[in-house]
């Protein structure tokens, strides 16, 4: 599973969400299905490197006022298309107010994390911009990067419906969800976190409770696809009637990822 990280001098979390067995019958193709989080502290030689995975189409998850504070930077002459929301409800996002009014512990932090999943897949603009996503598999043969801040939270949701559609094992799925914890090495990153989030709210953050917040756990992944179930009947009812993905939707995509 490590060898699907992509190491660079400062994009994190990037890496290869493709290459799985799909079903009995097929396999999703290397290098076509790309993740991570935002890409605006990229380096000259991140932008490089980026720039020959000959990446077609980016999905940005993030709010617009993520997107301004963050702007993302693209390699020089980059010509692929980038799907991004207009939606904006006027706050900042919710993992922000959280970190600045609540007490970050390992215990409130993953009690905000599993409700945020479970609203998640529901949200307009994750609607719009999941939607988009899909048909943008539909017709593009080139290789598509997902985002958002941490390519944790909203780019794992996606990447496991992605998973879900093309018959790739839940075992699988969740594995692949689950390497945010080895890709971000949050042991490392936790102390400079924690000096970020006390310069920024005053209150000091322990560093269990900082590892918490920064990582995934399979009860996030499970309490939004229960959720999706409970209100949709199954995720396969979700992805048609939420987001479009009908069965000649999901035979081109099938067929365009394949090995």
């Amino acid at each position: 599973m490590t060898g699907r990280i992509h190491r660079f001098d400062a994009l994190d979390n990037f890496r290869d969400y493709g290459d799985y067995a799909a079903g009995a019958a097929r396999h999703v193709a290397p290098g076509r299905l790309f993740r991570s989080g935002h890409q605006a502290r990229v380096t000259a030689a991140d932008l490089d490197r980026l720039d020959t995975l000959g990446i077609a189409a980016i999905v940005d998850l993030r709010r617009p006022s993520e997107r301004r504070d963050q702007p993302s930077k693209r390699p020089a002459g980059f010509t692929g298309a980038v799907i991004e929301s207009d939606h904006d409800d006027g706050g900042e996002a919710p993992h922000l107010t959280f970190l600045k009014t609540a007490d970050l512990t390992p215990d409130s932090g993953r009690r905000f994390m599993t409700e945020t999943y479970r609203h998640l897949p529901f949200e307009p603009s994750h609607l719009d911009l999941f939607a988009r996503y899909f048909r943008v598999l539909g017709e593009t043969d080139g290789p598509v990067l997902i985002h958002c801040a941490a390519g944790k939270d909203r780019t794992g949701m996606l990447a496991a419906l992605t998973h879900h559609l093309l018959d790739v094992h839940p075992d699988d799925m969740v594995a692949d969800y689950l390497l945010t914890n080895t890709a971000v090495d949050l042991e490392r990153r936790a102390p400079g976190i924690a000096r970020q989030l006390e310069a920024m709210t005053g209150r000091a953050a322990s560093h269990d409770a900082v590892v918490a917040f920064l990582g995934v756990e399979p009860v996030y992944l499970e309490t939004a696809l229960a959720e999706i179930a409970a209100r949709s009947g199954s995720v396969d009812a979700y992805l048609e009637q939420a987001l479009g993905v009908d069965a000649s939707l999901r035979d081109r995509i099938g067929e365009r990822l394949a090995a």
